[in-house]
Formats: structure tokens, sequence, C-alpha cells
């Protein structure tokens, strides 16, 4: 069955935050989050993989069985390199994921990976070149979204918002539309097209973001990389707070987007305080620390605290509470931004899965 998202009335008015807040906090609130947490020994490919298998059992434990290949028989890994190699999934997480997925039955060309830019990939380590040498990716396929081939026009996300797009996003992404730029509302202009082979083709996906502050989303991390780095025509909701933060929530509120994404890992490895999405090391932090959780509004709402955290100590003023994006996606039942009711477990502590 193939699904159309429109959005509702009542967030289509972007009427003010408090009257909407009140009118989409029909959902009932998700449950108190679980967020699994493993701490690295070091960056490498091999503490990276056991780690990610402790994390990967925990999870098959919490869910009262292993993950096992089902009648699709493939497995998509949403990652991000949107803001360059400095700010990106790292290349020995997303290996420990795919590893940890062959183990348990996934052949390797049934694992792919999809991300937005094919020059941020390639600088990121994901593509290969001849400067850059070989893929460790060679044998998956990898899906670049910009092209505008892994978007089927029956699937979309309708908003009335006009397309709007800048320099640094997907132009040939319109063009495979025949999204109009100049001006004039076209019917293609108020859809953003969803890339249908992570939640078509496959048994699950995994979302795989890496972290920094949004002047428009408050937090770029696990909602963003699952719903606007996710789709086409989506530059057109910076135009203001209420257009990102109502776009996020809604899209990741979606049912076939939320039934077929199995859990968010995050990396820590270097996440971004001030400044993003723009890549800025100056305004980096490294903790050797990995996240894994079905939930991820919490994941970014515990990262908005580090986030917010670290503004503080350089003396920045903390983001913006008029983003509201968290909220409205608590709001949908997507997830819980209670961090104080959220339980932290440390696989490292947990008993080791039985062979």
């Amino acid at each position: 069955m193939r699904f159309v998202f429109h959005l509702t009335a009542s967030l289509a008015l972007l009427c003010a935050a408090a009257c909407r807040a009140a009118e989409i906090a029909a959902a009932p609130p998700a449950p108190p989050a679980t967020v699994f947490q493993a701490r690295l020994a070091d960056f490498s490919a091999e503490s990276h993989a056991r780690e990610v298998e402790l994390l990967f059992a925990a999870f098959e434990k919490s869910r009262g069985g292993p993950l096992v290949p089902s009648a699709k028989g493939k497995v998509g890994l949403k990652i991000y390199t949107d803001s360059g190699p400095g700010l990106a999934t790292p290349v020995p997480l997303a290996l420990a994921v795919i590893r940890a997925l062959e183990r348990r039955g996934w052949a390797r060309e049934d694992i792919f990976l999809v991300g937005l830019s094919q020059r941020q990939l390639r600088l990121s380590g994901y593509l290969g070149s001849h400067s850059l040498g070989p893929s460790p990716f060679e044998g998956h396929k990898i899906y670049v979204l910009e092209s505008g081939r892994y978007f089927d026009p029956v699937w979309f996300y309708d908003n009335p918002l006009p397309s709007r797009f800048d320099p640094i996003h997907v132009p040939r992404q319109a063009a495979a539309f025949g999204e109009n730029h100049t001006g004039g509302l076209r019917d293609e202009d108020r859809k953003s097209f969803l890339a249908t082979p992570l939640f078509v083709d496959t048994d699950f996906w995994i979302n795989l973001p890496a972290y920094s502050d949004h002047p428009m989303l408050g937090v770029n991390g696990a909602l963003a990389n699952a719903t606007l780095w996710n789709a086409s025509n989506t530059s057109r909701f910076f135009n203001s707070l209420a257009n990102a933060s109502a776009a996020v929530a809604e899209m990741a509120a979606i049912p076939e987007l939320r039934r077929t994404m199995l859990f968010t890992l995050a990396s820590l490895e270097r996440y971004q305080f001030i400044g993003g999405p723009q890549f800025n090391s100056y305004y980096t932090i490294s903790e050797p620390i990995l996240w894994l959780s079905n939930d991820p509004v919490i994941l970014d709402a515990l990262m908005l605290r580090r986030i917010n955290a670290h503004r503080g100590l350089n003396r920045f003023k903390p983001v913006s509470g008029d983003i509201r994006a968290l909220e409205f996606a608590a709001a949908l039942g997507v997830g819980s931004r209670d961090t104080d009711a959220a339980t932290l477990r440390d696989v490292d502590s947990l008993p080791p899965p039985q062979p």
C-alpha cells in the first residue's frame, strides 16, 4: 500500500505557537524512553565493532527476540554527510553496524546506504575515488538522493509552502520532478518526495545521524536525518522557525517511516554546539559514547541538553525557546522529550549476550 501524507489543516495555518501546541496535543504521549549507551575504548574499528554488538544484543533483549531477515531481506542505513567529513556519520560506526547485521543473516549485497550529496559522501569516505582510494563499502549499494532517482511520485509529504532552493541543496532533485525555482506555485511545488528505498524495499532501516546545532531546528540530528535530509524539496521549510519545526515533526510522524525505522544509533565522537550545520572544528566536542534508542526525540532532547551546556560554558546563548521541533514531535506521538524520565542503560555493565 502506498501512502501520501497531507499536511493537516491545523498545522497548515501555522498559527501562534501556543494555539498550535493546543491543536496538535491530541496524540497520546509516548512512554518514557530507554537509551542504550556504550563507551568506546577508542575510535578504532575494533572498538566500534565490540560496542555496536553489545548495543544490538541489548536492543534485541529489550524487544524479546533476535533480529533476523524477513520477507524483503534488505536493510537500509540512513547516514549523514551533509556537513562534510568533519561532521559526518563515522565510517567505523557504519561498518560496525553492517558487520552486526551480517552476523544476523543479512547478505552484504542486501545492506544499502542512503545519503544526500554525492560530493559529501565521497569526501566523507563513503564513496571511493582515485585521490581518496577505494570505498570501504564495496559490495553495498549507496543511494544518492540528490540524483532524484530514488523518489516515487506517489509517495510524498504535502505542504502548501512553495519551493525554495539555495545553492547548497539538491537542484537536480528539482529538475527531476519539474519543480519551479522562480515562482508560480504548481501542484508539484508543494510536495516533498520521500526516499522510498528505506521504507518500501526493506525489512527495516537504521538511522545513523551526526549532531550539530541548527538555526531553524535547534538540533540537527536524529529527527532531521530521518526527515528533511531524507526527502526532496525541503529547503523551502527554512524560512521560519515554525515552518521547520512543523515539517520535521509531521514528516517524522508518517506511519511508514516510523514503522520501518528500527532505531537510531548516534555517535558522540564529534558534535558541534554552535555555528551548525556548517562544520567548525573550533566549536566541536568529542566523547567516546554511542547511543541507541528507538525514540529519536529523546536522543535529540539529550543532545540539546549537551549543546546548551557547552554553549553556556563558552558564554553563548542557549538554543532559542521558539524552536519547537521536539515539542511538536512529542505532541504527535513520535517520541518523548522528557530527559528526566528517560532510562539510560550502560551496555558495558549488562550481562554479556549468550552465544
